[in-house]
């Protein structure tokens, strides 16, 4: 394994917020791409966050495939409904953005969903449907992406990673917050395994063959092998999966009228990816009173928790237990990067001529 470093968290917004400002992002809009992507690392999902900051984001900004202003309007609107153009700007900024908006009618509306076409990559899905649940509601985000995954029986990557979140409060419990992609794994990761030169698992994805490999190096975007769908092949009901990716796009680009399936743009080309966006809030007062919804979340986690373990297992996790106690240790021991991800940040700082911080936390 990687060694890992660790950095205070303002340390890092402070260098996010300098480096997206260089290329010309607000100052407002840099701190939610800074909080989206340190998140993630906060949180254990290593493959949203800073290791994106200029592979993905800056590059592309730098290039001019992405508008730094984020210039996004809304096409239609109702009292519980919108459709907002992202202005083919930072994903994060426009989704905050529609997550606020649902949240909002919702206060009134009881719930509310917002679609967005024409934005890019927004990060962890997580992020925005967490943004609920301080308002006493359940929120809901899922995306599409470019196409990274092939569909059963297929070899080719024709959708895209898809991910679903729905978060939804507890009382004494960490809230439910389901974050999944509709493949069996994130493409972040396959990069990841491949940044620290490590074989994949069997079932992640396939070869130009469609041939299982444990290979990363041979599943590549622009045709060199596929992710497979959430759970793999077939005979693991790897069908599941590409129904769920399929369902994403209806509630994402069809909905909204923007790209689906391979019309959604890589991010290694000098055009608008076209990522499609849905976001849901729902007010939990307006069904029943918050706390007794609440006290049953508890109630349920608690059933689930104490139901008869798994020979040489230890304890049932819920979706999201896992992320808040990593969380939690890491707002305490500093933002985790591994040496890799630290050396291309400090190269990506170099390009627009920027500091990275260089004190540690350990």
């Amino acid at each position: 394994m990687e060694k890992e470093l660790r950095f205070k968290k303002e340390d890092l917004m402070d260098f996010v917020v300098r480096y997206m400002s260089k290329l010309g992002v607000p100052e407002a809009d840099a701190k939610i791409v800074g909080d989206v992507l340190i998140s993630a690392d906060l949180r254990g999902v290593e493959s949203h966050g800073l290791l994106r900051l200029g592979s993905y984001y800056g590059n592309r900004i730098s290039k001019g495939f992405i508008d730094p202003t984020t210039p996004y309007k809304i096409i239609s609107e109702t009292p519980t409904t919108a459709l907002i153009d992202g202005g083919n700007g930072c994903g994060q900024v426009v989704s905050y953005k529609a997550m606020q908006m649902a949240i909002e009618k919702a206060k009134t509306g009881g719930l509310a969903a917002i679609t967005v076409k024409n934005s890019n990559h927004f990060g962890i899905a997580g992020y925005y449907s967490m943004m609920a649940l301080e308002h006493g509601m359940i929120g809901i985000c899922m995306t599409n992406s470019q196409p990274l995954v092939a569909p059963t029986y297929g070899r080719t990557a024709v959708m895209g990673t898809n991910p679903i979140s729905v978060a939804a409060p507890a009382h004494k419990a960490h809230p439910y917050v389901l974050d999944m992609a509709t493949s069996a794994v994130a493409y972040g990761k396959i990069q990841l395994y491949d940044k620290k030169e490590e074989k994949i698992p069997l079932g992640w994805g396939i070869d130009d063959n469609g041939l299982v490999t444990d290979d990363p190096k041979k599943i590549k975007p622009g045709g060199h092998g596929a992710l497979l769908p959430l759970g793999g092949m077939d005979i693991t009901a790897g069908y599941k999966g590409f129904g769920l990716a399929i369902l994403v796009e209806v509630l994402c680009s069809l909905l909204s009228g923007g790209h689906f399936l391979t019309q959604v743009g890589s991010p290694s080309k000098p055009e608008p990816t076209g990522v499609a966006h849905f976001f849901m809030a729902i007010n939990i007062e307006a069904f029943r009173p918050l706390i007794d919804f609440k006290l049953h979340m508890d109630e349920m986690i608690t059933l689930l928790k104490n139901s008869p373990l798994a020979v040489d297992r230890d304890e049932i996790l819920i979706a999201g237990q896992r992320e808040f106690d990593y969380e939690a240790y890491n707002n305490i021991n500093g933002v985790p990067l591994i040496q890799p991800i630290v050396n291309d940040l400090m190269a990506d700082a170099d390009k627009v001529g920027v500091s990275f911080p260089i004190d540690r936390v350990l």
